[in-house]
């Protein structure tokens, strides 16, 4: 019996790749904060770059387990 991923394996999936997206332009782009922002709160010391990826990968492993486990969930069939 085939189920659907709910809604809550999708937002998970897509919130796991905006994390890995912002965790790759933070390595590729450190500056990226400032160009945006116009602001530069670590004064050029890194620190907050650092913090971004450190969080963004945390959260891209996170959301990737819960979205797998969501997968997961779906694709095994339920006994009565």
């Amino acid at each position: 019996m085939k189920r659907d991923v709910r809604i809550r394996g999708w937002v998970e999936a897509v919130a796991a790749a905006i994390s890995a997206a912002l965790f790759l332009l933070t390595l590729v782009w450190p500056a990226w904060i400032e160009a945006l922002f116009g602001v530069d709160p670590d004064e050029h010391s890194g620190a907050l770059e650092w913090a971004v990826v450190a969080l963004a990968v945390c959260a891209t492993i996170l959301l990737s387990l819960l979205a797998r486990a969501e997968w997961h969930r779906a694709r095994t069939p339920r006994t009565p």
